[in-house]
């Protein structure tokens, strides 16, 4: 008991550190990337997204080795085996040390042939191009490189510094922006040599906090071929995954290029800025609490980490509503208040990418369920096969000559199935969870999620946003109506008064 009440108080304060950092981060770069816009311009913006988009593309191995890595150095906390820490971070750290070589000549070969051959660029603009690009590469390889002391940091569950290095991150693009407001430089090519610079300064911190930290970041050439081929096993099926992202984060992007103009690359940026908020306001709670998952399972306590994982994903998609809901009923004014010029497309973008965002939290939550079993090839055969369909599914429609709203009701179409047929059926199968309790989970968000509908819409039809005062009604009276179905109707009573009576003690206090 006294265990459950200590990880529980740990994934409530990495939570809040996470979310003061998010809160911080998210006003700022709300902030910042509206003068970007503005002063870099839609083409150039666009083209700045699409050019990184190939570096990123080429990255996506990364997020397999990443994922592998965390997976690992919690596993071994979890069984409290230094020895296995030690060898499992001088393993992954070998591996991404090649791999970013690997990764960098692939960009200068491949990748420089597609930005000459196949992208819309204006012959005036090529240059830029390149040079962005080239910078692109760069920082590619140290965040390949950074990888393993990342993950050390969320195994090791220190949130803070997560929240204290971009606290002052953001700050400096803060910085960035307003330098670019001065003499006659390329504003591009400024822009993408500064945000480099800073980049590469945030991961050599990163490197020297762990080196001085965590004893087990300890930088061996010899490595244990057992963690080599478990840590390989493991990332090799997770790979078909992080091609399915790659796919369908910079892969669509360098599609729209092809078949667009930059203005509708700067569309899709632009929505998947603010959806990237929002799921970040998620992201970071699950951050907080996946670590706690893996543990109760390395611990032989199965059914503990069943049930943190179910609650935590009902409560994640009960975060995501209160976000989600608002904002794709009020995307219209969301962009007109936050950009001086809203590029086309980028309320529909933004109100189908957010929707997506509210149903794909099943499909996260629930790969946190092989991620501890260490059962990733059932997952890696159904996300993928998927993701990579929906791809080339929608480089097909652009073909035909369909609109680009067809990529994002594609994507939609690959969440639903995923996160309510294809994940569960694999968790019932292969990671020991029954139909029963994975369907109350969807049966509780299901009505949570129709019961906060009716309100919305009727302060969407009714309420005159054509002044600040009716926008903030708007916002206020869809908000407070989704966080009191969510408290009346998603929460369980003893939870509910647990909540009350800690508001309680707290206005108390304050009296």
């Amino acid at each position: 008991m006294f265990v459950s009440k200590t990880n529980n108080r740990r994934i409530a304060k990495n939570t809040l550190l996470l979310y003061v950092r998010m809160m911080f981060t998210m006003l700022v770069s709300i902030y910042t990337s509206r003068v970007i816009l503005d002063v870099l311009g839609i083409e150039d913006y666009g083209l700045y997204q699409t050019v990184g988009g190939i570096v990123g593309f080429l990255a996506f191995i990364n997020g397999a080795l990443s994922a592998g890595a965390s997976r690992f150095m919690t596993f071994a906390l979890g069984e409290n085996n230094e020895n296995k820490l030690k060898e499992t971070f001088s393993t992954t750290f070998l591996i991404h040390l090649a791999l970013a070589f690997v990764v960098v000549i692939l960009a200068e070969t491949i990748g420089s042939w597609f930005l000459y051959y196949k992208l819309q660029i204006a012959q005036e603009r090529m240059d830029a191009a390149v040079y962005v690009f080239h910078l692109s590469v760069i920082t590619a390889f140290f965040n390949l490189v950074q990888t393993p002391f990342s993950a050390v940091i969320i195994a090791r569950e220190k949130m803070a510094i997560y929240a204290y290095v971009s606290i002052f991150e953001v700050s400096l693009k803060l910085l960035i922006v307003y330098l670019l407001l001065l003499g006659n430089f390329d504003k591009l090519v400024l822009y993408a040599t500064l945000l480099c610079i800073l980049q590469i300064g945030l991961i050599w911190f990163y490197l020297f906090y762990c080196r001085y930290k965590f004893h087990e970041v300890r930088f061996s050439v010899s490595c244990n071929p057992s963690v080599l081929r478990k840590l390989l096993g493991y990332s090799g099926w997770n790979l078909l995954g992080s091609i399915s992202v790659a796919l369908n984060d910079q892969g669509i992007l360098i599609l729209l290029n092809m078949f667009f103009n930059p203005a509708v690359v700067a569309s899709r940026a632009v929505s998947l800025q603010v959806k990237m908020a929002a799921v970040q306001f998620v992201n970071n709670f699950r951050t907080a609490v996946n670590p706690q998952i893996i543990k109760k399972y390395a611990a032989h306590d199965e059914a503990g980490s069943r049930k943190l994982l179910l609650s935590s994903t009902k409560y994640s998609f009960y975060l995501m509503l209160i976000l989600g809901v608002p904002i794709c009923l009020m995307a219209d004014s969301i962009l007109h208040i936050w950009l001086k010029e809203v590029p086309p497309y980028a309320v529909p973008f933004l109100q189908i990418a957010v929707m997506t965002s509210v149903f794909n939290v099943f499909n996260t939550s629930f790969y946190t369920a092989f991620a501890a079993t260490g059962r990733m090839k059932e997952n890696a055969l159904s996300a993928p096969i998927m993701g990579i369909l929906c791809f080339f599914i929608i480089y097909v429609l652009f073909k035909f000559g369909f609109d680009p709203l067809a990529m994002s009701w594609g994507q939609l179409i690959m969440t639903l199935s995923l996160s309510f047929i294809v994940k569960p059926y694999f968790m019932v199968r292969y990671a020991g969870y029954s139909w029963k309790e994975i369907m109350q989970v969807f049966e509780v968000c299901l009505w949570v999620f129709l019961l906060s509908l009716p309100v919305p819409a009727f302060a969407y039809y009714y309420v005159d946003v054509s002044t600040w005062q009716g926008v903030i009604l708007q916002g206020a009276i869809i908000v407070s109506s989704v966080v009191l179905v969510i408290y009346f109707a998603g929460i369980d009573k003893p939870i509910r008064i647990k909540l009350l009576n800690f508001v309680k003690q707290k206005i108390y206090c304050l009296k």
